[in-house]
């Protein structure tokens, strides 16, 4: 496969993500007006794989990255190609460079608007849209619902202890990624009878904080867990993604965080989502890239 695809003025090669100067990388991000700073660049770089496309003196002008989990399945996430390219195909040559590193894998990844099409073309199919929520925090949140277990802090040495209930929603062992994640997170999980029956994790991201993972069975555990986080960030600036409506979603929305954009999860291969009634679901994902 080609290594290099040549523009109307220049040539792009492929280079490995981590040769290149991460200050590079969060110009690219800014230039599309994505909020990574540098140190989530580099947490992602460390969670996962990916390829810059670079002109002759060095420049960075798209990336694509891929997060394996297992043999046999991968998230995709930061497919990024600088306005300048955007319309001469850099995209879609990223995308044929991930195919290639990925191999056989079942693929997943969440799409923005711009880049729905291409994924279409690609083989990709629609299964259900992510709503960003994102905002500053009330300073009193709304009341929560009944709590039914215990909610606990959990550290970062003992996120063993989740593997298994994540790997039940998440569908597939992240085991990798989740304690990446927990290193620089407050950890929250809740138990009955002494079983974790949910968890989520807060973190810095962005503009402020993201709340995710979040993982429970229903929306009142999801709404106590999540609401957690939400107490400590209390006028700062908190972001949810999530794919769900209902109670959780009123909840983030009377919490002050308005939905600010909408991304659609789409696979390649099987179906990503398989949630089944009564067994634990992802409330808030632990990025777009990420799942």
């Amino acid at each position: 496969m080609q290594k290099s695809v040549r523009l109307k003025s220049f040539e792009l090669i492929a280079q490995d993500i981590d040769s290149v100067d991460v200050g590079l990388l969060h110009a690219l991000s800014i230039g599309v007006g994505w909020p990574h700073r540098p140190k989530d660049w580099d947490f992602l770089r460390r969670a996962g794989r990916g390829i810059v496309a670079v002109d002759g003196i060095g420049r960075v002008f798209g990336s694509a990255m891929w997060f394996p989990h297992g043999d046999d399945f991968a998230t995709i996430g930061l497919v990024i190609t600088s306005p300048r390219t955007q319309a001469q195909g850099t995209g879609r040559w990223l995308m044929e460079q991930v195919f290639e590193k990925c191999g056989d894998r079942n693929l997943s990844l969440n799409s923005t608007h711009a880049a729905y099409r291409l994924y279409v073309s690609l083989g990709f199919t629609k299964e259900a849209i992510v709503y960003q929520y994102q905002g500053n925090v009330a300073p009193e949140l709304p009341p929560l619902p009944e709590l039914n277990g215990q909610l606990s802090e959990l550290s970062s040495g003992k996120i063993e202890e989740i593997n298994a209930f994540d790997r039940r929603a998440f569908g597939t062992d992240r085991e990798k990624l989740v304690a990446l994640l927990s290193e620089g997170a407050s950890i929250c999980t809740l138990r009955r009878d002494g079983e974790i029956v949910g968890y989520s994790m807060c973190r810095e991201f962005g503009r402020g904080h993201v709340v995710g993972p979040i993982v429970a069975s229903n929306d009142q555990d999801a709404i106590n867990l999540t609401a957690v986080h939400l107490k400590d960030l209390a006028g700062g600036f908190a972001r949810v993604d999530t794919r769900q409506k209902g109670l959780f979603a009123e909840f983030l929305q009377q919490s002050r965080l308005a939905v600010s954009d909408t991304v659609t999860t789409m696979s390649r291969g099987r179906s990503f989502l398989n949630g089944k009634s009564g067994e634990p679901t992802v409330y808030g994902l632990a990025g777009h890239a990420l799942g």
